[in-house]
């Protein structure tokens, strides 16, 4: 009932409501805007001028926010937007759009307000972010210039990476549009940064670059700067992006992006004593950032400087930051220090999540380390129980572990316990697959592997496994030949995959294609096996003392391997080089 008292308590709620016209969302403008926004008048809060009819829509709006019925306060304060024009309720009918993620109201509503309040910078800037969202990028520039003019933040940057996953033609114009602006306004570093970002996104880094070492902003302001390191540092040219981020910290040697990139590049490039400084610096400025601390501790690790790991992992574990990541680094940092048991401890409190796993693996391996197997076990059943959802990852782990322990036996029966629980599973039926080759149950080896080629036709280990066995163990050389290449196309990069390709063409009678593949394979993964595939394809083209050189390198590495021993007994007569 629309009556006096209703119109009055409308007027006090729209007039005296706070807490709800400051709703915002999770991509409203960052804090680096407040400056230029606190310089406009406070938004004016809808008067008493509107009609009754308005009075009471705005007033069920405010009501049904109260009572988080945010979806009738937007219909309503759209509504009113729409009639009214007022700038303060397409405001208010902006922010709880934006709040809920309609992205079609909270366009409408910008730019009615971005209209009814043209000297508003944050209007027309939240008209200009609404207008890039829906790809709108040349009424999208007209706003942003709208700001541009006044001195104002743009975020060009949200509009260039608005723009990146579009098509090659949209975003040839948003760079079009960019250079016009720049035109106008060269000395603009927001709009430089957009520029060169979008350049990046374009897979055009070396242009970026160039754009950004030739232009005074990028040397004046943090933001392009920061991006000339980064794309520095995707180049592989970290040592050029170094002298660039000190520069940039005497100019503005406050900056906590800049010292912190700094600390960054110096563990990328390895100094990690300097690096270990950087960082120690950093937390004295910001002793309240437990991301800094954290990232400290990570650098004392890298430096084995255990002693100084531990105080800081203990710390973020008192300050309850970062809790299970820095229980299982202080693991591994006890278990440097031959503190076994400090280091047991810590990771039986790794909780789920990330380190989970990580943290079993490790606790199991230190176990039976220490002849402590039956513990192990028992601990990764409770394990099992505790955290269900970690089961058969868990059953991993630990027939893993059995496998690396020459307990084979008991190992399968683990799989075969845990294939019960969770038949089909992927991963479990590759794991046995792997331990029914070495029991030599190829059959069953095949079958499974088969089974997992079905289900994932693009699974290059299982293809690689099936077919590499194949050429090894069969006289199927043309049929693993097809798997192998069928994985290689899958994964060329893979040094595993090379490998099975030269050792099937070496099958196949193909020495010389076998010598180039299994050379390129040994040079990306100098392993055993592949030293005994490229020794033996070298021995047979006649490179007997190259051969020898290979499987000596590779014994120096792993000399208790079978498979090298076996090659060289079989073609040398001789397990010694």
């Amino acid at each position: 009932m629309k009556n006096t008292f209703a119109l009055l308590a409308a007027l006090s709620v729209l007039g005296g409501c706070q807490s709800f016209s400051e709703i915002s969302s999770p991509d409203a403008p960052p804090a680096e805007d407040s400056q230029a926004v606190a310089s406009e008048p406070a938004a004016e809060q809808p008067s008493g001028s509107f009609s009754e009819d308005t009075l009471y829509s705005l007033l069920v709006a405010e009501l049904a926010g109260q009572r988080n019925r945010f979806d009738l306060a937007m219909s309503n304060y759209s509504e009113q937007a729409r009639v009214t024009r007022d700038p303060a309720v397409a405001e208010r009918a902006f922010r709880i759009a934006e709040y809920l993620g309609a992205q079609e109201e909270a366009r409408e509503t910008a730019l009615i307000w971005a209209a009814s309040a043209p000297d508003s910078l944050d209007a027309q800037r939240a008209a200009a972010i609404q207008l890039a969202r829906s790809g709108r990028y040349d009424e999208s520039l007209e706003y942003m210039e709208k700001v541009l003019q006044r001195q104002g933040s743009t975020h060009f940057d949200f509009l260039a990476l608005s723009a990146a996953d579009t098509d090659p033609q949209t975003r040839s114009a948003v760079l079009q549009s960019f250079d016009r602006l720049l035109a106008r306004h060269p000395d603009n570093g927001q709009l430089l940064f957009a520029k060169a970002l979008l350049l990046q996104q374009d897979d055009r880094a070396d242009e970026a670059l160039a754009l950004l070492a030739s232009h005074p902003a990028s040397r004046r302001d943090v933001a392009p700067l920061l991006l000339r390191v980064r794309l520095l540092q995707n180049l592989e040219r970290s040592e050029e992006a170094l002298p660039l981020v000190e520069r940039g910290i005497k100019q503005h040697p406050d900056d906590k992006r800049l010292l912190l990139a700094r600390a960054r590049l110096l563990v990328e490039l390895q100094r990690m004593d300097e690096a270990k400084s950087a960082f120690s610096g950093l937390l004295q400025r910001y002793p309240e950032d437990d991301d800094l601390r954290f990232s400290l501790a990570l650098v004392c690790l890298e430096a084995e400087s255990w002693p100084e790991a531990v105080y800081y992992l203990q710390e973020l574990i008192e300050r309850r930051a970062h809790i299970d990541a820095s229980r299982y680094n202080l693991g591994r940092a006890y278990e440097e220090l031959k503190e076994p048991d400090n280091a047991l401890e810590q990771y039986a409190q790794v909780g789920p999540g990330s380190e989970f796993l990580p943290a079993q693996v490790r606790q199991s391996q230190l176990l039976f380390q220490l002849a402590r197997a039956d513990e192990a076990r028992q601990r990764l059943r409770q394990a099992r129980e505790e955290q269900p959802d970690y089961a058969m990852q868990l059953y991993l782990i630990e027939a893993e572990a059995l496998v690396e322990r020459k307990q084979k036996d008991t190992a399968w029966a683990l799989l075969q316990e845990a294939l019960e629980q969770y038949p089909n599973e992927i991963n479990l039926l590759y794991s046995r697959a792997m331990l029914a080759e070495q029991r030599g149950e190829l059959a069953l080896m095949e079958r499974d592997l088969r089974y997992i080629i079905d289900q994932q036709p693009d699974n290059a280990a299982a293809l690689n496994a099936l077919g590499y066995t194949l050429a090894d163990r069969t006289t199927r050389y043309q049929e693993a030949l097809e798997l192998i290449e069928m994985a290689y196309q899958l994964d060329p990069e893979d040094p595993a995959i090379v490998d099975s390709l030269g050792w099937v063409h070496y099958r196949l009678g193909n020495k010389d294609k076998a010598e180039d593949l299994l050379r390129d394979a040994y040079a990306r993964f100098p392993d055993h096996e592949v030293a005994a595939h490229l020794g033996e394809v070298l021995w047979h083209n006649g490179k007997q003392d190259e051969a020898r050189r290979v499987w000596k390198q590779a014994l120096e590495q792993t000399p208790d391997s079978s498979v090298l021993r076996s090659t060289l007994q079989r073609l040398t007569g001789s397990e010694a080089p």
